[in-house]
Parts: C-alpha cells; structure tokens; sequence
C-alpha cells in the first residue's frame, strides 16, 4: 500500500488522499523541511513537503519499512562540511531507502564515503555500480549486489536481528531509454555552478537552482530521466515491500 508522506497542518501524515497529493504537487507556498524544521513545523502547524531525512523519521515512526525517492542528499562539491541532513538520518534510522544514488549536483564520491564510513549498507539492484542518478554508473563500489526483492528483504532481516540501526540504501539505475550520459551531465552542471556562484545562490536554494538549470539546458531530459527513475524507483520498491510481507 502506498503511502505518500507530508505535514500538514502540522501534523505528520503517512499516506495522502489524492486532493492532499496534488495539493504537495502544485502549491508554491509549501516548505521543504529537514529533521532541524519538524519542530517548527509542528508548533506553528505548517503545511510542508519533506526531504529524504524528514521522510525517513516519518516513515520509521509509523512501522514503514521502505520507501523509495529519486537520489538522496550528500556531500556538496567544494565544501565538504557541508552534508546533508540525509545522511546521518540513514546512519541511525533502520529503513530501506529505494534510489538511484545521490543526487548528481554532489560529491558522489564523498558521499559514497560518507556511507561506508558510518555504516549505511549500499545494495546495487541488478548493477555492480552505485548509479549516478541521471547517469547508470558512477565508477564507485557497492557493498553487495542484489537481483530481486528477496535478497534485500533477506539482508534486512539479518540487519534487524543483529540490532543493527542504520538504513540500507537500494541503489537502482535510471531505465536506459532516458540515461544521460555521466560526461554530458558533468558538462552541463558545470554551466549550472558557474551561474549559480554569479548569482550567489548557495545553502539549501543551490540543489533545486542547479536542477532547475540542467533541465533547462537540456530542454527537458533531465526532467524526463527524473520522472522515469522515481516510477521505476516505486516499482521496485513495492517489490521489496511485498517481499517483506511474504
């Protein structure tokens, strides 16, 4: 069973009816929040969408054990001190985070570093690379690679009943009708950076800017590469799901 997952009103919602989930879609007013935001969010009772970090506290609350997203936050290029709440939120929540890697604006390999380091176990679904999110590989290893939602619902439980508390993260390829390919995104983020430093946007606006600016210059692929890998994402996710259940 599907459940999309917001605040609304300041309250926690797992599972929205369709009104509340074109309301997340189309409203230019909603916050994206973090773990540092819910707080805030509760006690004046906002309305807001949630990142990857947000989503997983929300998610392990309320007995959800897997969720799928796009890519994952990480280490920012060019300041490593700057990571994202994402990652320590998969180091301490027992979840099973369906993606295809960190979003490719990052440090892809110091974030892959970041993982190893604080214990997040990185599965490859059906690939022996941690994809690049708009691109199939990355040149970076994963811990296992996995075929089918039994292998991952099989290694979740040996997590589990070691008393292990960190998030595994499935890392799925985009479809290859719409990869991108890795030195063309390269190419084309480094465009995005060069702007975004002239307009001096940096911080939480500098990832959606950047996003914004690739989908743009490739007049809409990124955007089409985006949609398709979060709908192959919720597939296999759901695969996973049913495979737990089982």
């Amino acid at each position: 069973m599907p459940a999309t997952i917001a605040v609304f009103g300041g309250e926690f919602c797992a599972g929205l009816d369709q009104v509340r989930i074109e309301e997340l879609a189309t409203r230019k007013d909603l916050r994206k929040i973090s773990r540092r935001d819910l707080p805030v969010a509760v006690a004046n009772k906002l309305d807001c969408a949630t990142t990857v970090a947000t989503t997983a506290f929300i998610a392990h609350a309320a007995g959800i054990k897997v969720f799928a997203t796009g890519g994952i936050g990480g280490v920012h290029r060019g300041y490593d001190r700057d990571v994202s709440a994402d990652l320590p939120e998969l180091a301490q929540t027992p979840i099973i985070v369906v993606c295809s890697g960190a979003k490719i604006v990052l440090d892809l390999a110091a974030t892959r570093e970041w993982l190893e380091t604080f214990g997040v176990t990185v599965l490859g679904w059906m690939c022996d690379e941690m994809p690049a999110f708009y691109s199939r590989s990355s040149g970076l290893e994963i811990d296992e690679r996995v075929e089918n939602g039994r292998d991952v619902a099989r290694i979740a439980e040996a997590r589990d009943a070691l008393g292990m508390s960190n998030a595994i993260l499935v890392c799925v390829p985009v479809p290859q009708e719409v990869e991108i390919p890795r030195d063309v995104c390269e190419s084309m983020l480094g465009e995005a950076l060069k702007e975004a430093e002239a307009e001096g946007i940096r911080g939480k606006a500098i990832t959606p800017f950047l996003l914004s600016k690739m989908s743009e210059v490739s007049e809409g692929r990124t955007l089409v590469a985006n949609i398709a890998l979060l709908q192959n994402n919720a597939r296999i996710a759901a695969e996973i799901a049913v495979a737990i259940a089982r």
